[in-house]
């Protein structure tokens, strides 16, 4: 749906757009690298869903110049093939399409991913750093540490709404705004309330057993984000004090209540399903209605930063703010 059919208090943003202003900084990144990184997905399920990222993800990377290797396995296969990956020096970045098992088991996978290939930041020592709010690998902060796809492609999609506030310091942006998260996965939801909350924000992430409350305090002034339980909570107590509203409900029974939005409330959905209904463009300010073409430049973004990191610094420092769009700028967030 284009904008000029939207209401016109509402501006409905594709992900399209987002993700143009993107590739110019992945196109950049990738001219420095000097060869096309190599992509190997493994596909170890026949969840259609899946199926349809991981063709997307390759037809995506082949127009942009990186290379894709989708590798279909057997699930009792996947841990040698994981570790085979691992240790072949072409192979770059490495994506495994979950779930597999849907238990601790994918856990397990997750973890033996090479860090230095783990394009989607699953690994414990990426996962524990974006829990603490530690953003660099190393004390230098010369190595930026690798971020979960979904959640910061969200991010990057806030960024260029402006919801993201440039006056504030880098880490505090969010300061002010309230923001609902309807979704608590641990690939997603929570990582992506942790994120917000570590950037400024007050976060209310929903679940279907309760809330809880991802904050820094007031005034922001702790170092990272804490959570409380919002006992007796519902959607009514959260939705309306809240001008940014991110759902992610997979199931197709689900419908966002929009009559609970404030006025102006700016709506992202990054579910496969449409949790807003039509209706939405009657409140919202700005409605985002997918994401899927951002998370695949956030994946490109965080495969030219894992060659970075290996590599080592390039350039001088204060390269970055000099000249953005190389890859050392792919070092912000």
């Amino acid at each position: 749906m284009a904008a000029a059919d939207a209401p016109a208090g509402c501006k409905v943003v594709l992900a399209s757009t987002v993700a143009k202003s993107l590739s110019s900084e992945v196109q950049e990144g990738l001219n420095q690298v000097g060869k096309a990184p190599l992509l190997v997905g493994f596909l170890a399920n026949h969840d259609p869903a899946a199926r349809m990222y991981a063709d997307w993800t390759g037809k995506t990377c082949r127009e942009s110049g990186f290379e894709f290797d989708l590798r279909q396995v057997d699930k009792e296969e996947l841990e040698d093939q994981i570790l085979a990956a691992n240790q072949d020096d072409k192979v770059d970045g490495i994506i495994v399409y979950y779930p597999i098992f849907g238990n601790r088991q994918d856990q397990y996978l997750q973890q033996i991913v090479d860090i230095n290939k783990d394009v989607e930041g699953l690994s414990h020592r990426y996962v524990f750093n974006m829990y603490q709010n530690i953003r660099f690998l190393d004390e230098a902060k010369l190595q930026k540490s690798i971020l979960p796809c979904t959640p910061l492609a969200i991010v990057k999609i806030l960024e260029y709404l402006h919801v993201y506030n440039p006056v504030l310091p880098y880490g505090n942006r969010l300061f002010g705004h309230n923001i609902t998260v309807v979704n608590r996965s641990e690939v997603v939801g929570r990582p992506l309330a942790a994120l917000l909350a570590n950037d400024g924000a007050n976060v209310y992430s929903v679940d279907i057993a309760n809330i809880q409350n991802f904050t820094r305090g007031s005034g922001i002034k702790k170092k990272r984000h804490e959570v409380h339980d919002k006992d007796g909570w519902k959607l009514e107590d959260c939705v309306p004090l809240s001008d940014v509203v991110i759902s992610g409900v997979p199931g197709d029974k689900f419908k966002f209540p929009t009559q609970l939005l404030r006025d102006g409330a700016v709506c992202i959905n990054f579910s496969s399903e449409k949790n807003f209904g039509p209706e939405v463009k009657e409140k919202a300010s700005i409605y985002v209605p997918a994401i899927g073409k951002v998370t695949i430049c956030v994946l490109q973004r965080n495969l030219l930063r894992l060659i970075q990191n290996r590599r080592g610094p390039s350039v001088p420092s204060g390269t970055a703010t000099e000249k953005p769009g190389t890859l050392e700028a792919l070092t912000e967030s």
